[in-house]
C-alpha cells in the first residue's frame, strides 16, 4: 500500500499541486492524467522517491519492492539486452554478480563456500533459476526477438531499448510498478500483449499515458491532477470523463430538480458498469461502480479545445487515384506499387511496420516528394488539408505573434476573429502575443489543427495528429473528426483515435499493400489479414 498525506509541491513560485491525500492499493491500476505541464511525471517521480516533495509524506508498506520504467536510453548501453531486463531485480542481479565473483576465485576459500551457499538459498527463492526464461518471455512479448538477447543495449535502436526497459521494469513481479507513458514507441501488437500483461496483473499498477484504449483496458482507478489538487476516482478513463462531462451538463441545467439529476446519474452509472467485460480490472471496477455515490460524480474543470472541421465546399464523386507508387530510402524499398483509390466518404487508417513508409506515402500524395514509380491524381473538386508529423518549418520565425502566425492562414483577417479564433484553442489573452517558435509540442500542434480548421478543406492528410496533444486535446480532435464530413487519410499510434474513426484500413508493406473497409479492431483481429500482412513483411 502506499499513502499519500498532506502532498504539496512548489517549483520556484508555481505551485504544481497541495494537500494531496489517497491510498493506494494492491490489486489496482491507477492511470494518472491531467493537462501538460498539471505534474503528473512529477507526482510518479515523488511516489518512488527520485523527488522530494515540498511537503507532506508519502508512506510505502514494508518490503513491498517498486519497479520504475526508467526514462534514460542510454543508462544501460554496456550491458546485454538480457542482463538488462535481470537488472529490473536488482537484489537478484546482485546476487549472480556476487556468485559469480565467488566461483571464479583461484583461493575458493571454506568461508566462501558458506557464503556462496547462503547466496544460492536466497536466489532459489528469488526464482533465480527461472531468471533468464522468464526475461526471455517478456522480451518476446514485446517482440525483440532472441538473436537480440545477448547484443550490448548499444546496439538497439531507439524503439528496441525503450521495449528492454519496459521489460526490465515489469521483471521479477514487483509489488509496487510504476509506469510513466510505457506505450510510447510501441507497436499496435506489443501494446496489445501489455495490456494482457497488465489486465493479469495481481499487484499494484500507477500509470500515466495519453493512450486512452489503454488506460480504459487496464485502469480501476483515475488520478485527476486539475489546478493544483489531485482527486482520485474509481473506474476507467471513459467513465471519468463521460460522468464528469454529465455532471457538468447537470450542473448547468438550472432548470432540473435535483431528483432528476441524481436519477440521471444513477442511470449512466448502470450503464457503465453493465458493459465491463470479465477481465480482472473490469470486474473491481464493476464492484466500485456498484457502490459508487452520485455525490463522488463531480464536473471537471479540465478545459477542452474546440475542433472542428467544416469544408468550404462539398467534394464530387473523384477523390484520389493513386497507381503502382513505389518509394526507396538509403536502398531500402518502403513503398512497392501503391495503388488504391479513395472514395468520398472514406476515413482510411494507414498503417505500416516502419512508420517511415507512412509518412513517404503522405509527402508524395501533398507533392513534398516525388515517388520514384507511379503516379497519383486528385479529384478536381478536391481541396486538401494536410498536418504533416515534422511541422517544425512552419515555425522558423523570429518576429511574428501568434495572432500574425494565425492571420497569414485566415481570409478573415479581422484581429478580434484570429483572437477569437485563438481562444476556442485555449490561446488567450498575452498567449496570443507569444512567439509561434517559442510554443511547447503540444501547443504547435493546436496551432496546426487551427490553420487546418481556417482552410475549410474537403479532404484531410493528418499524419500522427495526436503527437504532442495531452489527452483533453486528444478527446476534442477526436470528437471533432468524428463528425468530419469530408474524407480522411490518416495515420494515428492512439488505439482509440483509430477505432472510432477509421472505416477501411490500408497496411503499407515493402511488398504491396492490404486493404479493408473495416473498423481498425476488426481489421487487427482478422488472423487471415494478419497472416497476409505478415507474408508481405517477411516476402
Amino acid at each position: 500500500m502506499i499513502t499519500v498525506s498532506n502532498l504539496s509541491l512548489n517549483f520556484s513560485d508555481k505551485k504544481l499541486f497541495e494537500d494531496v491525500n489517497m491510498k493506494f492499493t494492491p490489486g489496482n491500476c491507477y492511470g494518472v492524467i491531467g493537462a501538460n505541464g498539471a505534474g503528473k511525471s512529477t507526482f510518479l517521480r515523488i511516489l518512488s522517491g527520485e523527488l522530494d516533495p515540498s511537503s507532506g509524506d508519502v508512506f510505502i508498506s514494508k518490503g513491498q519492492r517498486m519497479a520504475v520504467l526508467k526514462q534514460d536510453h542510454f543508462e544501460f548501453d554496456a550491458h546485454t539486452v538480457l542482463n538488462t531486463v535481470v537488472m529490473g531485480h536488482k537484489r537478484l542481479y546482485d546476487i549472480m554478480v556476487e556468485k559469480d565473483a565467488l566461483y571464479m576465485k583461484e583461493d575458493f576459500s571454506t568461508e566462501d563456500g558458506m557464503h556462496a551457499s547462503e547466496l544460492e538459498g536466497e536466489f532459489a527463492e528469488l526464482d533465480g533459476w527461472e531468471a533468464e526464461t522468464t526475461a526471455e518471455k517478456l522480451l518476446m512479448g514485446l517482440n525483440i526477438k532472441k538473436h537480440l538477447h545477448q547484443k550490448l543495449m548499444s546496439e538497439l535502436s531507439g524503439d528496441e531499448k525503450v521495449k528492454v526497459l519496459l521489460a526490465q521494469a515489469l521483471f521479477g513481479n514487483p509489488q509496487i510498478l510504476i509506469l510513466d507513458e510505457p506505450t510510447n514507441h510501441l507497436d499496435i501488437r506489443a501494446i496489445a500483449w501489455l495490456e494482457n500483461f497488465l489486465i493479469n496483473y495481481e499487484n499494484m499498477v500507477i500509470v500515466v499515458s495519453h493512450d486512452r484504449h489503454f488506460l480504459n483496458k487496464v485502469c480501476t482507478h483515475m488520478v485527476d491532477i486539475d489546478f493544483g489538487k489531485a482527486k482520485m476516482f474509481p473506474g476507467n478513463y471513459d467513465f471519468w470523463y463521460e460522468s464528469s462531462q454529465l455532471a457538468l451538463q447537470l450542473s448547468k441545467d438550472q432548470n432540473k430538480k435535483q431528483e432528476e439529476k441524481i436519477k440521471r446519474l444513477q442511470t449512466f452509472i448502470a450503464r457503465f458498469s453493465a458493459n465491463a467485460s470479465k477481465s480482472k480490472q473490469a470486474t473491481a471496477r464493476k464492484k466500485m461502480l456498484d457502490s459508487l455515490d452520485v455525490n463522488d460524480i463531480q464536473p471537471s474543470s479540465r478545459r477542452y479545445p474546440f475542433v472542428g472541421f467544416t469544408p468550404e465546399r462539398e467534394a464530387g464523386k473523384d477523390i484520389l487515384f493513386a497507381e503502382n507508387i513505389s518509394k526507396s530510402v538509403g536502398g531500402v524499398k518502403l513503398l512497392n506499387d501503391v495503388s488504391f483509390t479513395v472514395n468520398k466518404g472514406d476515413k482510411i487508417c494507414f498503417t505500416a511496420r516502419n512508420p517511415v513508409a507512412k509518412t513517404l506515402l503522405f509527402q508524395i500524395l501533398m507533392g513534398e516528394i516525388e515517388p520514384d514509380e507511379g503516379s497519383f491524381r486528385w479529384g478536381v473538386t478536391t481541396s486538401q488539408g494536410y498536418l504533416p508529423n515534422d511541422n517544425a518549418k512552419f515555425f522558423d520565425t523570429a518576429d511574428r505573434t501568434l495572432v500574425e502566425w494565425l492571420r497569414q492562414y485566415s481570409t478573415e483577417k479581422d484581429e478580434t476573429f484570429i483572437r477569437g479564433f485563438l481562444g476556442k484553442m485555449l490561446f488567450a489573452g498575452e498567449e496570443t502575443q507569444k512567439n509561434p517558435a517559442v510554443l511547447s509540442g503540444g501547443e504547435k500542434v493546436r496551432c496546426m489543427l487551427s490553420r487546418l480548421m481556417l482552410s475549410s478543406t474537403n479532404v484531410l492528410v493528418l499524419d500522427e495528429p495526436t503527437n504532442h496533444l495531452d489527452l483533453e486535446s486528444i478527446q476534442a480532435l477526436n470528437n471533432g473528426l468524428v463528425t468530419f464530413k469530408g474524407t480522411m487519410l490518416f495515420t494515428s499510434h492512439d488505439h482509440k483515435f483509430n477505432q472510432t474513426i477509421a472505416n477501411r484500413v490500408i497496411a503499407l508493406t515493402p511488398n504491396g499493400i492490404v486493404d479493408q473497409a473495416s473498423t481498425f479492431d476488426d481489421f487487427f483481429e482478422n488472423e487471415n489479414i494478419q497472416k497476409k500482412i505478415s507474408d508481405l513483411n517477411e516476402a
